[in-house]
């Protein structure tokens, strides 16, 4: 079993959670790149792995326990902790649908992979994350999940719809700061990350993040030092400062 720093990022076989992956890979990480597409997934570990990271693919969809398990056996078997789990899968959609219009399926989809799929992926690898000496979860959130900031009619979001996806990042938020408290006395850290809007398949093309300042608050909030806060919502805009959000 290896010694290093051990990383797990999910979703990772593109966007941010691959530059995530790659971020902590070049920090000196070995990272477990979980991703639902074998093909993809592959794909990406072959390509991190030519600049020189210390890469492993591991088949995991986060809507599926079966795949959680499996994943978790294959992490467990060769790897003696996890200092970092980074919850980066997720799906969108119904930015331009109104709440009263918006499909009951469309937002059981939603909550299945960005509320339940994070919960069900974060119980099953816990035990890896105690193992730590200094733990870290960061949960990939939105400020469309923020009821302050939906609420403001000065916030940048406040004409966007998006219903489904953004309660189930409300309900993300929750889990953050709940499961944060239960584990505030074993040292171990969770936060919640706003990327911001990225130029990725589900932020479109003409975004005005790059996928490295998406990935930015999320790889601060992963290496955080033991005095560093725990049960947050944290975007980093463009400056070296983390800035909290109002929930």
């Amino acid at each position: 079993m290896t010694t290093k720093s051990i990383a797990l990022v999910t979703g990772a076989n593109k966007g941010i959670g691959r530059e995530i992956a790659r971020q902590l890979g070049a920090m000196g990480h070995m990272v477990w790149l979980g991703c639902r597409d074998e093909e993809r997934g592959r794909k990406a570990e072959a390509e991190l792995r030519a600049e020189g990271h210390d890469i492993r693919f591991v088949q995991l969809d986060i809507a599926d326990d079966e795949s959680v398990q499996a994943a978790f056996s294959t992490v467990e078997a060769q790897s003696a902790h996890l200092d970092v789990l980074v919850n980066n899968a997720g799906i969108g959609g119904g930015l331009d649908t109104q709440p009263s219009t918006e499909a009951v399926a469309d937002v059981q989809a939603m909550f299945d992979v960005n509320f339940f799929g994070t919960v069900r992926a974060t119980q099953a690898f816990l035990p890896l994350v105690r193992k730590s000496t200094a733990g870290r979860i960061v949960m990939i959130s939105s400020g469309l999940g923020s009821i302050t900031l939906t609420a403001d009619m000065k916030s940048p979001t406040w004409t966007l719809a998006a219903m489904g996806y953004s309660a189930s990042k409300t309900a993300l938020n929750m889990f953050t700061v709940k499961l944060a408290k239960e584990l505030l006395a074993e040292g171990v850290k969770v936060n919640a990350a706003c990327p911001g809007s990225v130029a990725t398949d589900m932020g479109g093309p003409m975004a005005p993040r790059s996928v490295e300042q998406g990935a930015a608050i999320a790889i601060r909030l992963a290496t955080l030092g033991w005095m560093g806060p725990t049960g947050g919502f944290y975007h980093d805009g463009d400056g070296p400062k983390i800035e909290a959000y109002g929930w």
